[in-house]
């Protein structure tokens, strides 16, 4: 099998060759500092592993919405912790919303969260942006690049991150969101209706997608953040939903969960998802039992994830990355719908021990 063949059968949750392998996006902090500066594609060829490569379709907007929806944002420069910070603020016809940040080498993060309350919602609801078209250009590109030797991947048109709850939750902060969805449902729901109606009129755009398949979910989902049953509200309507007019433009969907996941499978199994990642173990936070996953979901969801980056890159050797690949492996090749991938991005870790787990991928024979 060629790597797009492979990657595409566990994708149909069928039977590969052997185990396909990716890593969770190339972090451009590991990309300078142990890998010379090389790009995504040059980091997979390296390596011989399956390429995954993430592109996103562009987006054009009526000019008169983004004349309503005008943000100026300011680089504060580096500050004496050795960060670097920034402000925003979006001015629309019936108020401002301010929000900031800041970044280092290795990531960036938020340091004021857009909206604060109910108010703000209203004049984000009223004036944010929704595209009026879809470019695949990139996407095109980039398969006709890949070729045979892997998938693209995209993410959905949401104002956070891949799914309501969690696009919600980046929006007001993810203690303030638990909060209110404790102590006011009925503006959460009414919140969150707001963003999957966005997605879905962008998703729609979506029909003809060169993109192999689409990351919803996320961390927020989880069952270290929320309980199962804030999961059953808050989130499975809202994704059944998006999932469905994503399926129709013709892509796969792999649901995000990093972190806990296994109190949340049962409801995963309701939600219209394809896939499930990023399986992450104990080890690193989660609470993944990875054999477990397969028994009970194995023949209606493919897995992605289950490697454990610190114990196999990061402060591993090649012999421990080569042992948690057959672990991996041994867990889930009776169903074999499984994409073997560190559980999270990287930032450290000797490049041995990434070649180590891709050779050992090529041993893992169904």
């Amino acid at each position: 099998m060629t790597s797009r063949e492979r990657l595409l059968c566990a994708l149909h949750n069928e039977r590969p060759d052997r185990l396909p392998c990716q890593v969770h996006g190339w972090m451009a902090y590991y990309l300078k500092y142990y890998l010379g500066g090389c790009d995504w594609y040059q980091a997979y060829e390296r390596f011989g592993m399956d390429y995954a490569i993430y592109v996103s379709p562009d987006y054009q907007y009526a000019p008169a919405d983004l004349a309503n929806w005008v943000v100026d944002q300011r680089d504060l420069g580096p500050q004496p912790d050795g960060n670097r910070r920034w402000e925003a603020t979006i001015r629309t016809p019936t108020g401002e919303l301010h929000y900031a940040g800041a970044s280092n080498e290795i990531t960036g993060w938020q340091t004021e969260h857009l909206l604060k309350t109910s108010d703000d919602f209203a004049i984000w609801e009223r004036w944010h942006p929704v595209p009026t078209g879809a470019d695949f250009r990139q996407i095109r590109e980039a398969r006709d690049r890949l070729g045979d030797r892997g998938i693209v991947r995209s993410h959905p048109f949401s104002p956070g991150q891949g799914s309501p709850w969690q696009s919600f939750c980046i929006l007001y902060g993810t203690q303030e969101a638990i909060l209110l969805a404790i102590d006011q449902p009925d503006f959460v729901h009414h919140a969150l209706n707001a963003i999957v109606e966005r997605t879905i009129r962008v998703s729609e755009l979506w029909v003809g997608t060169p993109a192999d398949m689409v990351e919803t979910g996320g961390g927020a989902g989880s069952n270290t953040v929320i309980s199962p049953a804030m999961f059953a509200e808050f989130c499975v309507p809202y994704d059944q939903r998006q999932h469905e007019v994503l399926r129709a433009a013709g892509v796969k969907i792999v649901y995000h969960l990093c972190g806990g996941l296994m109190k949340q499978l049962p409801l995963v199994l309701q939600n219209g998802a394809d896939g499930l990642e990023t399986m992450t173990p104990p080890s690193m936070g989660g609470d993944v039992d990875l054999a477990a996953c397969s028994r009970l979901a194995g023949d209606r969801l493919f897995f992605i994830g289950g490697f454990d980056q610190l114990r196999g890159f990061e402060r591993g050797t090649p012999e421990a990355a080569r042992q948690l690949v057959f672990e991996c492996f041994e867990a889930t090749r009776d169903q074999a719908g499984y994409i073997i991938a560190p559980s999270d991005h990287f930032f450290h870790g000797d490049p041995a021990n990434l070649q180590a787990f891709a050779d050992a991928v090529k041993e893992c024979v169904y």
